[in-house]
């Protein structure tokens, strides 16, 4: 006996807003996949930056062939995001009181999306790290962007905390059908 399927996190998380997304970026987030493509990453280089880069598997700096692939269960997805041959970046994501909530690592981030028909905006709206809640104003900094482009899935993702910097900015695309 196989478990029903559910429908796909994105389009539960954003009701009829999921239809105005761009092509790619509906095709990524509409079920299980694997994607690839290319990323360029740079990183924070502080002692923090480094210390909050390898709790939440960040990746390393530098251009690399990204790998995507993307589970789906009853209980949300999980996605391993692989750049070069060595680093994997693995995260959980489910829908949480309504909103969309990822963990990475000790760190479980709730984002607030919007959605239009240029791009998908995720910005976080509360944290936690190992079970303590933080303060959501240290993560004004922290802004992932989907988007189209040339027939490709966009994505673009900056994250800065006060008194600490940059942590990473990665950017670049995967093929989607």
């Amino acid at each position: 006996m196989t478990d029903p399927v559910a429908p796909p996190l994105f389009r539960c998380v954003l009701g009829d807003g999921f239809a105005r997304l761009p092509a790619e970026v509906r095709a990524l987030h509409a079920g299980p996949g694997h994607w690839q493509g290319e990323a360029e990453v740079e990183r924070g280089r502080g002692l923090l930056a480094r210390l909050c880069a390898r709790l939440t598997r960040l990746p390393p700096a530098g251009g690399h062939p990204v790998r995507v692939e993307i589970r789906c269960d009853a209980d949300g997805e999980r996605w391993v995001r692989r750049y070069g041959r060595a680093h994997a970046m693995p995260s959980r994501l489910w829908l949480g009181q309504g909103r969309l909530r990822e963990r990475l690592g000790p760190v479980v981030l709730e984002y607030a999306l919007a959605a239009d028909a240029a791009c998908l905006q995720w910005r976080v709206s509360a944290a936690r790290c190992f079970g303590c809640p933080l303060p959501a104003r240290w993560f004004a900094g922290v802004v992932a962007r989907e988007s189209s482009a040339d027939g490709r899935y966009r994505f673009d993702v900056r994250a800065e905390l006060p008194g600490v910097g940059l942590l990473v900015h990665y950017r670049g695309w995967l093929a989607v059908p």
